[in-house]
């Protein structure tokens, strides 16, 4: 126990690691670099945009409508907005809102957050509900196991005291006045150690330790597999989860972004490249837009090296299409100067900048999604540059092409300006507080972005769906895609499913009444235009249909979902470090797939706390019938107090180790999920445990009655013959444990060794054990109260337990009641009237 509980501790100190190790992007010399946060200097520049977490200690060099959520600093929950004037940013803070840069003057412990951090430690000894739950049944088992105990002590003490025990040879052991004190209390002493020893046969110390080691084994496994567990209650909850909503972008796609398709100056561009066809006007507006509406940076390293483009991977497309159709960044950019910029907000699907010209006149620049900034235009830009009125049949033609590039599932990002003729605030308090006009803009480009599905993410759709493990997508994108990703993928079967409410908007669900969208929320397979509310909403009314629901999620906005989800899933390339906070697994590499594999570990674990539960009960309800019976009928005990320890210690420490690294099968993922409050032991589990029990009770009961005789010992002395028997009994219930920890691998399965040879632990864990067993009886009897066996004697031992695996066999054979126990057995009262 003290080394599992060492190793998990230096587990949860690589998991923190891990979990502090974020990975940003600085910009040192001119260039965008990702470095490690534990990698950051004083002097370093670093970008902030909405959702990540201030790195360190520094001052605001450029900042647009700059919110910091000081509160983990101040305790103030008021969002502080930063400029110029003050431009004092603390590590450990939040970005709620705008963009800007920041230059580092601290890092580590140098920080304001160091010194706080420096005077705490972070405590991560938290219990699970199944430690929670199997505290609860230890501790009622050991209350059983102490209140028998006791009960034995009172009526051996009784017997011993009245003249009714006896020695091997007939004798009585204790006379009244004739046997000396010292004799007595001898004999007493020794009614005692049995009583003593059947406590800590009874006592399942071993059941928070199962689960210890499981979760232990199962997080360091689970970190190969991409996913980070930030808190250990999530693994379990994973094994139950029945519906996932899960993002669109990055974890079903790849998040591999390119321009496919452009329609510029009212006609579409063919190759998207085109820039043959687009007059200097439109090229030098459009060009502008790009270059300057954009959190995105290009670098031209000197020499001949290739441009670096970096941003998220719809800017990264669009700025490798304005490089395409001939922009220089820099240049640009250097040609006129930002005023304001609204960051792209989630909510309103659009991002917008106001720029001032050497000529100062100004641009307002809009960039974002397609049929919104759409409705925003009124003119569009001609392919001569010439500003046209948009009629009814052109805004018919935009929205035609945008309808075709979703139903081949592009992401369309719509790209227009307004000049403005009216005054500028000058002020910075006016200029914080200016809203961008949005209204009467010209159409400059609809560009259709490409983002493939991820290999093997509709197999992994597939195996969640066998698992009863609905999967939902909800995406800010727009219904056309959004079903056209999701036929793609597997969680839409057919164009015949692409009805509401299967395929929903986000406006629609969220106009309905709470009740309404209970009832629809379990109909829902795709949901497209969310908002980050709606998503929220979601997850409310799944949860109040008593879904046990998975978030996956990637953006501050995902945030209130991840928090409220049962378990939240955050991305960890894509997150923001507000999402991964918010949630409790981490998936390491944005990948749908990973996700998956979280849901096989956390069955794994509920599975390999179900089969030592199995495997522990039936040892301990078999050592402690033989042991109370043969106490009370003779005064004696067949297993001796050095005996039971020894059964103790590899049911409890071997056998947690054995059972609970067994890895997760694919027959896990071919099984309904664990409702929250299924019993733990499960009718297969109470009919296993009765069969073995019951087999190794009668067997060993009737060698400790009638041993003597079956192994025609009675011609030799009581004593040694009394040691032989007890020694083939101890020999025999050892051996039957052994063959049971392979019952106990596949409760509801016939062929117990199926895998077997996968799990080395626990072929080398039985091999040990054979091997302390043998050493045991043959080389140091002396300690253990044994004496060698001849080979007639092991084989019987061996036949014994042997008989108990294909009785195992026959015994799930047996069908069980899908109802729990003490249902089924409540409603045959109630059936009968005697309830």
């Amino acid at each position: 126990s003290a080394i599992s509980d060492y190793r998990q501790s230096l587990q949860f100190q690589n998991l923190n690691e891990e979990k502090r190790n974020i990975h940003l992007e600085v910009i040192r010399g001119g260039r965008r670099v990702e470095v490690s946060i534990y990698d950051i200097v004083v002097g370093d520049v670093i970008p902030l945009n909405i959702g990540d977490q201030v790195p360190a200690d520094g001052i605001l060099i450029t900042g647009h409508s700059l919110s910091i959520d000081e509160s983990s600093m101040t305790g103030e929950s008021k969002i502080v907005h930063k400029s110029t004037s003050e431009p004092f940013l603390m590590s450990g803070c939040k970005v709620a809102d705008g963009s800007g840069t920041m230059l580092v003057t601290g890092v580590g412990i140098n920080t304001e957050w160091g010194l706080l951090m420096a005077s705490i430690s972070e405590d991560t000894g938290e219990e699970t509900p199944l430690q929670v739950r199997l505290n609860g049944v230890a501790t009622f088992i050991g209350i059983v196991g102490l209140s028998v105990a006791v009960l034995v002590l009172v009526v051996l003490m009784i017997r011993y005291f009245t003249g009714h025990t006896k020695n091997p040879d007939g004798s009585i052991q204790f006379k009244a006045g004739r046997t000396s004190v010292s004799a007595a209390v001898d004999g007493a002493i020794k009614i005692f150690t049995v009583a003593v020893t059947i406590v800590v046969v009874a006592v399942p110390e071993g059941l928070p330790l199962a689960v210890t080691l499981t979760l232990a084994y199962s997080m360091r496994k689970m970190m190969r597999d991409k996913a980070l567990v930030r808190r250990l209650s999530a693994c379990e909850t994973m094994g139950s989860a029945t519906t996932i909503c899960s993002d669109k972008t990055g974890t079903l796609t790849l998040n591999e972004m390119t321009v496919v398709d452009a329609y510029v100056g009212g006609q579409k561009l063919d190759p998207p490249d085109n820039k043959a066809r687009l007059s200097g006007v439109l090229s030098s507006l459009l060009i502008q837009g790009v270059a300057q509406n954009t959190n995105g940076s290009v670098f031209v390293p000197e020499g001949a090296g290739d441009v670096e483009v970096s941003g998220s991977p719809t800017e990264k497309a669009i700025l490798v299409w304005g490089l395409k159709l001939g922009m220089d960044f820099d240049a640009v950019r250097s040609q006129s100067t930002l005023v304001h910029v609204f960051p792209f907000n989630s909510e309103k699907k659009r991002g917008g900048v106001a720029l001032q010209s050497a000529e100062s006149q100004v641009y307002i620049h809009w960039k974002g999604a397609a049929e919104i900034v759409l409705a925003c235009c009124s003119r569009y830009s001609d392919a001569s540059g010439e500003v046209v009125p948009m009629d009814e049949d052109k805004a018919l033609f935009f929205k035609n092409a945008i309808e075709d590039m979703a139903a081949r599932s592009l992401r369309c990002v719509a790209i227009a300006y307004r000049p403005y003729e009216e005054k500028v605030p000058a002020d910075e308090q006016q200029l914080m507080q200016w809203k961008l006009p949005e209204d009467d803009l010209i159409l400059l480009a609809i560009v259709g972005i490409k983002d493939p599905c991820r290999p093997g993410v509709r197999d992994a759709i597939q195996l969640c769906q066998n698992a009863g493990v609905k999967v939902r997508m909800v995406t800010g994108d727009n219904l056309q895609t959004a079903k056209a990703i999701a036929l793609e993928c597997g969680i839409l079967g057919s164009d015949a499913d692409a009805v509401e409410p299967n395929l929903i908007e986000g406006r629609i669900f969220r106009a309905y009444s709470d009740e309404q969208r209970e009832e629809i929320a379990e109909k829902i397979s795709v949901m497209g235009r969310s908002s980050p509310n709606d998503k929220l909403l979601l997850v409310q009314a799944l949860r109040k249909r008593g879904h046990v629901v998975a978030v996956t999620g990637d953006g501050t906005n995902d945030a209130p979902a991840l928090h409220e989800a049962d378990i939240g899933l955050s991305m960890g390339i894509q997150g923001t470090e507000v999402a991964k906070e918010s949630s409790d697994i981490i998936i390491l590499d944005d990948n749908f797939a990973s996700v998956v594999k979280v849901v096989r570990w956390g069955r794994s674990v509920y599975a390999n706390i179900q089969k030592f539960i199995q495997f522990q009960l039936t040892v301990n309800v078999a050592a402690l019938i033989i042991n109370v019976v043969a106490a009370i009928s003779s005064g004696d005990v067949p297993l001796n107090a050095v005996q039971l320890l020894w059964v103790n210690l590899i049911m409890d420490t071997l056998g947690a180790l054995a059972l609970a690294t067994e890895p997760p099968t694919d027959h896990l993922m071919h099984r309904p999920p664990v409702g929250r409050r299924e019993p733990l032991i499960t009718n297969i589990m109470w009919r296993n445990l009765l069969i073995q029990a019951s087999y190794q009770v009668s067997v060993l009961l009737v060698l400790n009655f009638q041993g003597k005789r079956l192994l025609s010992l009675q011609h030799d002395n009581a004593d040694h013959a009394n040691k032989v028997k007890n020694t083939i009994i101890f020999n025999a219930f050892v051996l039957c444990q052994i063959f049971n920890e392979f019952n106990a691998r596949k409760p509801d399965e016939k062929n117990v060794f199926r895998g077997v040879t996968k799990n080395r632990l626990f072929i080398g864990i039985v091999a040990m054990t054979l091997i302390l067993q043998v050493v045991i009886i043959e080389f140091i009897g002396k300690f253990t109260s044994t004496v060698k066996l001849n080979w007639k004697h092991w084989l019987l031992s061996v036949g014994i337990a042997f008989v108990s695996w294909p009785l195992a066999i026959v015994g799930k054979l047996i069908p069980v009641p899908k109802t729990p126990l003490h249902e089924f057995f409540t409603r045959k009262f109630y059936r009968h009237g005697r309830h």
